[in-house]
């Protein structure tokens, strides 16, 4: 079983950045391919990013590429979802998320992940 505990999301105004955590726990973490998705009200939840176990690779949506980046710490057992330039249609629940399988390019975006947080709320108002 793993354990996924988010932090850092807030209120915050468009432009401005924010970076998400997520601590692990109960699993070898270098072992777990990570994910970050975000849930806006009325709407499906979607993939943001995700990083291969090593953190060598990394994947994200269109939506964001070049305004996130997904990184990972092996030794603190945490990754991070750096948000910069955010925008009012950031604005939604952010979860990370945990897969011991592996992380591939071709189907990162519909990737199933067996363990999920219970999420951080960020808000961008304009």
């Amino acid at each position: 079983q793993v354990q996924l505990v988010e932090s850092g999301g807030g209120l915050v105004q468009a432009g401005d950045s924010l970076r998400l955590s997520c601590a692990a726990s109960g699993r070898t973490f270098s072992g777990l391919t990570m994910g970050w998705f975000r849930q806006a009200p009325g709407q499906d939840r979607e993939s943001v990013a995700a990083i291969s176990k090593p953190g060598a690779s990394t994947y994200y949506a269109d939506f964001v590429k070049g305004r996130f980046t997904i990184s990972r710490d092996n030794a603190k057992n945490t990754v991070y979802l750096q948000m910069n330039s955010l925008k009012p249609e950031d604005t939604a629940v952010y979860y990370c998320a945990a897969d011991p399988g592996p992380l591939f390019s071709f189907n990162w975006f519909s990737k199933s992940y067996a363990y999920w947080g219970q999420g951080t709320q960020v808000t961008v108002s304009s």
